[in-house]
C-alpha cells in the first residue's frame, strides 16, 4: 500500500471499529485459504466480518478509535492478526469462531483461529473470556431459557390453585353421592 492508501485505509477502518458491537482480533496462522473463505462466510450469516489487517495499521485505527493503548501492545500485535468486527449480534461471530476452531484444525494440530483479545459492547475480553463466550447457546436459546424461567412460576402457582379447586369438586361429588 501506498502511505495515501494506509490513510485511507485507517480512517475508514476506524469509523468501523467506531461503529462495532464488538471487535474480536484472532490469530489465523495456519488457516488455508478455503478455510479462511469458509468462516468469512460463516460470519457473514451472523453479520460478522473478517479483516486481515497489518499490525501498524490496527494499532494506529485503534488508537484513532479511541481503544486503551495498554491492550494493543506489542504482545497482542504480533504474528498473524485477523479482525473480527460485529455489527449487528455482538455475540453471534464468537460463538462462529468458537464453533470454527473446533472444526478445523491447522497441519500442526492446532485449532485455528485462536483468540487474542476482543472489546464487546465497549468492555474488553481476554483470550479466556471470549473461549467462554463462545460456549454460550445462541442469543434466541438465552431469551427462550430466561422465558421459561420467568414463567415457570406462573404455571406453578396456576397448578396448585387447581388442585384444590380439583380437590373441592372431587369432595362435593363424593358428598353428593351418599
Amino acid at each position: 500500500m501506498k502511505k495515501l492508501e494506509k490513510i485511507v485505509f485507517v480512517d475508514n477502518l476506524k469509523v468501523e471499529l467506531k461503529d462495532a458491537k464488538s471487535v474480536i482480533l484472532v490469530n489465523y496462522a495456519g488457516l488455508a485459504v478455503k478455510p479462511q473463505q469458509e468462516l468469512k462466510r460463516r460470519l457473514a450469516e451472523v453479520g460478522g466480518k473478517m479483516v486481515v489487517v497489518k499490525n501498524t495499521l490496527l494499532s494506529r485505527a485503534g488508537d484513532a478509535a479511541g481503544f486503551d493503548s495498554k491492550n494493543l501492545t506489542g504482545e497482542i500485535l504480533s504474528g498473524q492478526t485477523a479482525l473480527i468486527i460485529a455489527t449487528d449480534d455482538p455475540v453471534a461471530p464468537i460463538q462462529v469462531l468458537g464453533k470454527f476452531a473446533k472444526e478445523f484444525v491447522s497441519a500442526a494440530g492446532e485449532s485455528v483461529p485462536k483468540f487474542k483479545i476482543g472489546i464487546v459492547e465497549g468492555l474488553f475480553q481476554d483470550s479466556q473470556s471470549l473461549s467462554q463466550i463462545s460456549l454460550l447457546p445462541g442469543r434466541d436459546a438465552l431469551l427462550g431459557q430466561f422465558l421459561g424461567t420467568l414463567m415457570g412460576t406462573q404455571y406453578g402457582l396456576v397448578g396448585t390453585l387447581n388442585a384444590n379447586l380439583q380437590k373441592l369438586v372431587y369432595v362435593l361429588d363424593t358428598a353428593s353421592k351418599k
